[in-house]
């Protein structure tokens, strides 16, 4: 057998084996992360959406750590993002009522 004949398959192979490993990251980059939205987390101006009544939607947040407007974030994030607002001192699933700052 000639060296021209064994050259082509493994050509082939290294070829087809670069394409698939090329095409994995893209498809990752595809799949879309699962989302939650979280509560008393979004600066002033800087929610997604929901900040009670009387405002629009997105941008609309009056103050930072609103207790009625969210940001999406990460799934599984929420509870763990800091919140200077909430009662447990953590980003919320739900609308909360902001707790009282301290007097000192």
């Amino acid at each position: 057998m000639s060296r021209i004949h064994v050259a082509v398959p493994a050509l082939a192979l290294a070829a087809a084996l670069g394409a698939a490993l090329a095409t994995a990251p893209a498809e990752a980059a595809d799949k879309p992360t699962a989302k939650e939205k979280c509560y008393g987390i979004a600066m002033a101006g800087k929610n997604d959406c929901a900040a009670g009544p009387g405002t629009t939607c997105s941008g609309s947040s009056r103050s930072d750590h609103q207790a009625n407007a969210w940001k999406y974030v990460p799934a599984g994030t929420c509870e763990q993002t800091a919140s200077k607002t909430s009662p447990t001192g953590h980003g919320q699933l739900v609308a909360f009522t902001a707790k009282k700052p301290d007097r000192t």
